[in-house]
């Protein structure tokens, strides 16, 4: 059982893109089921990440009391149920609810899972574990627009079935026992500390102008290109692709030459991506960069668990959990902030995730220069002549 807990270790990283993504290429036909817009449909989006995110403040901290293990399979079987909720939605604001409820219900899986890994790998070995663990969250990123529109061509709604059956699955696998006990006395105040606080304002901006601007790219796909739910939902997987295949080199990067360095590559990469795919009239140059993205934002996301969890910091599931509480904030802002400027001009919609894309290396610079990064030893100085 061991064996497969591990894997499930891994499997499970994949449920918090998977759920998140998984309107992002079927927000048409959602809103047309119930007679709302497509920009209205977005707020599926943010209705399920925002409690998610919120939640990721405190849930790390909790999962250190209560124990990964129960932490974990309790959040499982809720996921399943509210997924079966959303699937089974009357109404618009049934399936917002259920939304949110699925994002509470996650909000305890994924910190809690990077929290293990950390416990249970070498710290040379971190950044490759971490790779892996981004892989595969990258295969939840990539399923997940497949498999909504491929399902919307049918009905929308087997998406959220999809999701409750992936669930269960894992509630059987669980996660592996460490050696690490409970921490019964974990505080809240532990995990908001300022070696935690400057890398999650980066995953807040990194990630939202990154992975949260999936559903923008389905818009200028149907927008500018008329493809329909299955091809944007085919298209849009190349984000997901490229990101697996290259997270797990972004962490032996990570191991060699430090996570400061490969989150500034990653970011200013990903602005010049960002900027590509809202620009181009071609739509292949679209599709290409949005799949490199899937790169950049390895490389911002992968670098920022690691400062974290290299860190001394005695509650890292609690320090984890903040990041990445910032980190699905970021992608709950993107609709809200980009939807409006996409609107007002399609251009503004990606030109100023961009841009804002190009602070992240100097926040990085001013937050912390060398934090994350390999040191030579000195020798120590001789003592002092008598």
């Amino acid at each position: 059982m061991g064996r497969l807990a591990r894997a499930g270790l891994y499997a499970g990283a994949l449920i918090g893109p998977f759920g998140g993504a998984i309107t992002t290429s079927i927000l048409p036909e959602i809103g047309a089921s119930f007679g709302r817009s497509a920009g209205s449909a977005a707020s599926t989006l943010t209705f399920y990440l925002v409690p998610f995110a919120v939640l990721m403040l405190v849930s790390g901290t909790f999962a250190q009391r209560w124990g990964p293990q129960r932490t974990v399979r309790i959040a499982y079987i809720a996921y399943a149920v509210t997924s079966a909720l959303a699937a089974s939605a009357w109404t618009f604001e049934v399936l917002l609810a259920a939304r949110a409820l699925q994002g509470a219900a996650n909000s305890f899986t994924t910190p809690v899972l990077l929290a293990v890994i950390a416990a249970s790998t070498p710290k040379e070995k971190l950044g490759r574990a971490l790779g892996l663990f981004g892989s595969t969250q990258a295969a939840g990123q990539t399923s997940a627009p497949l498999v909504g529109g491929l399902t919307a061509e049918i009905d929308w709604r087997l998406a959220f079935v999809v999701i409750s059956v992936v669930a269960v699955g894992l509630a059987v696998l669980g996660v592996p026992q460490t050696d690490a006990e409970p921490e019964r006395n974990a505080s809240l105040r532990s995990a908001f500390v300022p070696s935690t606080i400057r890398p999650a304002v980066v995953a807040f901006v990194g990630w939202g102008c990154l992975g949260g601007l999936s559903f923008l790219v389905a818009f200028r796909l149907d927008d500018v290109f008329g493809l329909g739910a299955g091809e944007r939902g085919l298209l849009l997987t190349g984000f997901g692709i490229v990101g697996f295949l290259t997270a797990r080199q972004v962490g032996k990067a990570i191991d060699r030459f430090g996570a400061a360095t490969t989150v500034v590559v990653g970011a200013t990469l990903g602005a010049g991506l960002i900027a590509a795919a809202g620009t181009t009239p071609v739509v292949a140059i679209v599709v290409l960069a949005w799949a490199l993205t899937g790169a950049a934002a390895q490389g911002v996301l992968v670098s920022i668990n690691a400062l974290v969890l290299q860190s001394e910091n005695a509650n890292r599931g609690g320090s984890v959990s903040v990041v990445q509480s910032l980190r699905f904030m970021g992608a709950a802002a993107a609709p809200l902030a980009f939807v409006p400027l996409y609107q007002a001009h399609p251009l503004l919609g990606f030109l100023v995730p961009a841009g804002l894309l190009i602070t992240v290396p100097a926040v990085v610079t001013w937050s912390g220069r060398g934090a994350g990064t390999r040191r030579t030893p000195q020798p120590e100085a001789p003592p002092p002549l008598r």
